[in-house]
């Protein structure tokens, strides 16, 4: 138990953040985890607790999530996802990571000057591209979250909307990686499970705690932070693929 408990005050401010603002967990936990465990653990750890923590998200803010974003977003998602399975073993992550986090990092950037313009009319025959890409991202590198967030602005003007339906797509683009992990064996080992029952329960207190501090914050203010997570995921991404080899 002493082993853990870095790590579940790591988990527990990781999904503080996804209770707030409705994505970004990964973004937070991946990275210090790192430092404690290897990078081929703690991916699958993280999407096994990002499913449920995620669903209990939705869950908490089930009136305001949007499902017909969701439905536009489907297809793409599981082609996207079975592209990405595909390139996985013939691709080299460190350019299309580096133009993800640059990409996410100028629509964070953009978003903080003001409010984007809003142009729904181009987002229904848009959605499949968008979740493909998504699928791609997810599949390819574990965390889609910020290319969630910045197509869903696009689409949502309700600040409340995006936070409620940004973890319930990520849901979905999650399980579509954890059944691939699986099918590969990935997602065997005893320790991992072990790990998983442990941390669920600060995962839970996270979210429900984030969600509380989220009712005290402003829509404007909310919109802030989300715009501040992606510029700071966006520049992470960039980082991590400048030291890729």
């Amino acid at each position: 138990m002493q082993e853990l408990l870095y790590p579940a005050a790591v988990v527990l401010l990781g999904y503080v953040v996804l209770g707030i603002t409705g994505f970004g967990s990964a973004l937070v936990i991946v990275p210090l985890l790192a430092w404690r465990w290897p990078l081929a653990e703690v991916v699958p750890l993280v999407l096994l607790l990002d499913v449920p923590a995620s669903l209990l998200l939705g869950g908490l803010n089930l009136r305001h999530v949007n499902f017909a974003e969701l439905r536009r977003l489907l297809p793409g998602m599981v082609a996207g996802a079975l592209v990405g399975l595909w390139l996985s073993a013939r691709l080299d992550s460190r350019w299309p990571l580096l133009a993800l986090g640059l990409y996410v990092a100028a629509v964070g950037a953009q978003a903080l000057r003001g409010a984007p313009a809003r142009r729904r009319q181009l987002a229904a025959p848009w959605g499949h591209a968008a979740g493909s890409a998504i699928g791609l991202v997810e599949m390819l590198f574990g965390t889609a979250g910020p290319l969630v967030v910045a197509w869903l602005a696009r689409r949502l003007p309700d600040v409340m909307a995006l936070r409620a339906s940004t973890p319930v797509v990520i849901t979905v683009s999650a399980c579509a990686v954890l059944l691939t992990m699986g099918a590969s064996g990935r997602l065997s080992h005893t320790e991992l499970w072990q790990r998983w029952l442990v941390l669920l329960a600060v995962a839970a207190v996270g979210v429900v705690l984030g969600h509380h501090a989220a009712r005290r914050v402003s829509p404007e203010m909310l919109r802030r932070l989300i715009c501040a997570l992606l510029v700071a995921s966006g520049l992470a991404l960039v980082v991590h693929a400048i030291g890729a080899h």
